[in-house]
């Protein structure tokens, strides 16, 4: 077996006189990919940043050694360690946009490097950039790199990002969940090219993820992180199909696709959408929308970033202003705007934002955030407002002490269950879920979600639940619908959805989306 790109061998961590790091060893060989899945806090980013020989402040190595092409990271002088991570190793960071200057021409960014430490001439430099442009199958690769990064799609800018990372031909790249931002579509096609250009090229990778479905399609072996530690590593088709830990199986079953949920029985809409159209100032974001959200059901809006998903949820929500059409909850007009509505129309509707942060006031304790809507909703005070504060915090399943806490305190999930709370005080018919889950690690999502479908199961409630995951929508759904560009293309049974959908968009969206089938495993990015 050829020598390993990378050695990793007991590696141990601390931080403020706590062990984040424990015992952690692996090795990385040529042609390889290696994905580390886990959690937020899980040590990931802590573990790459040690393969190139950097430690964050406040953190000291322990114990344990970096060998990256028979070099010992932290044996060599700094003058040398930069010499090695200039040539030997690339990183391709999450955020493609924050990675390059918007002042400078893509061409001139990606193939700095190239000049730098390769000497290489300004015609050498463009020929190099031209040949990664098209081995990245980007557009016009002789025209490419004259953009500006404002002038590309996220999708390209991160495979401009990729290029940049191959210019000095490394031994080792490192990808820090570099697909987090993309659309399910976009997110397959950048999979398919960086698995195809690491076995081309024959480096060994590091895909770091904290989404199985997605990692599993690149890595040939797979590293599980919780809290630090390893809880388990083999092939990748052996921790899907065959997972050891209790965790891991965890991490599994939160992906596994199932079938939507079963067919619910048929009910009168309570929310009617016809012909509308929608937008910000005098531009049409949704155009021509008829919708109707059956009572007791569970309706998941999906589609790729920009479709007009949210814009939809938000004027529903009379967030957004209508252009025209109409809009009928239970069987009454609704008018666009919110502070148009009545009263108890303000009170049968409830958004729930994608960010709590955002959504949740920093200054105010969960008291005074829930309690809110329970006063000028339900007029409740003193001890009746307080047993009902009370009741909602089991209902989310919190503890009532975190009443007296403010929001800064909590985890995001905490926080998504305290938007939740809060919508819940109004009593509401419909709840508006905006990509609730989008930002939070896959077992605290689960949890969400098995959450919301309690609720759905003890309250007369209907849910609009906006996404675009259809891994997760598969799994709940009663009826989907799908956007794009502004428009629904199709709208019907979640089973039909994803058993017969009849709109090539729809069927290229499912066939897009990372599969973790029991028994089934394999690789979208490997089909065409």
């Amino acid at each position: 077996m050829m020598e390993p790109v990378l050695r990793i061998d007991n590696l141990s961590i601390d931080a403020r006189n706590s062990t984040i790091i424990r015992d952690v060893g692996f090795e990385v060989h040529p042609g390889e990919i290696f994905g580390i899945i886990g959690e937020s806090g899980a040590g990931k980013s802590t573990v790459a940043m040690a393969t190139i020989g950097l430690l964050r402040a406040g953190c000291q190595r322990v114990s344990g050694s970096v060998t990256l092409v028979g070099n010992s990271l932290f044996d060599l002088a700094q003058p040398a360690l930069e010499t090695v991570r200039r040539r030997k190793v690339s990183y391709v960071a999450q955020s493609a946009a924050a990675a390059f200057n918007p002042f400078y021409r893509l061409e001139d960014q990606i193939t700095e490097l190239a000049a730098i430490e390769l000497g290489k001439s300004k015609e050498e430099r463009r020929s190099l950039a031209v040949n990664l442009f098209r081995e990245l199958q980007l557009p016009d690769p002789e025209r490419f790199g004259r953009r500006y990064p404002h002038q590309v799609s996220g999708g390209q800018l991160q495979r401009a990002m990729i290029a940049m990372a191959l210019v000095n031909e490394p031994e080792l790249v490192i990808f820090d969940e570099p697909t987090t931002a993309l659309d399910v579509t976009t997110q397959l096609e950048v999979v398919r090219l960086i698995r195809k250009v690491i076995k081309e090229r024959g480096c060994g990778a590091i895909y770091i993820s904290h989404d199985l479905a997605v990692v599993s399609q690149l890595a040939d072996r797979l590293m599980v992180l919780r809290h630090g530690k390893i809880v388990e590593t083999g092939t990748t088709r052996d921790v899907i199909e065959a997972p050891q830990q209790d965790y891991t199986r965890a991490l599994v079953a939160n992906k596994t696709t199932a079938s939507g949920m079963p067919n619910a029985e048929k009910s009168k809409p309570i929310i009617e959408v016809d012909k509308l159209s929608a937008g910000y100032g005098g531009f049409s974001a949704v155009r021509d929308i008829s919708l109707k959200l059956s009572a007791g059901h569970i309706t998941c809006l999906v589609g790729e970033s920009g479709s007009g998903k949210t814009t939809l949820a938000r004027t529903i929500a009379g967030l957004v202003d209508m252009h025209g059409g109409a809009m009928m909850l239970k069987g009454q007009p609704l008018p666009g705007r919110v502070e148009k509505r009545s009263f108890d129309a303000r009170r049968r509707l409830q958004y729930i934002h994608q960010l709590p942060d955002l959504a949740l006031n920093p200054r105010q304790s969960v008291r005074d955030i829930v309690g809110r809507p329970l006063s000028w909703f339900g007029g409740l005070k003193g001890a009746a407002r307080e047993d009902r504060l009370r009741e909602l915090m089991r209902d989310v399943e919190l503890p009532e002490n975190f009443l007296d806490r403010a929001p800064g305190s909590l985890s995001g999930g905490q926080k998504q269950r305290i938007c939740i709370a809060r919508a819940l005080a109004a009593e509401p018919d419909v709840l508006i879920c905006d990509e609730v889950t989008s930002a939070l690690d896959p077992l605290v999502e689960e949890s969400i979600i098995r959450l919301l479908l309690r609720l759905m199961d003890e309250r007369p409630l209907t849910m609009l639940f906006i996404t675009h995951n259809l891994g997760l929508t598969r799994r709940f759904a009663h009826d989907v619908a799908v956007m794009r560009q502004g428009e629904i293309v199709e709208f019907g049974p979640a089973e039909r959805i994803f058993t017969n959908p009849h709109q090539t968009y729809t069927r290229t969206l499912i066939h897009s989306t990372p599969l973790m089938e029991r028994g089934g495993w394999r690789r979208v990015s490997e089909e065409q």
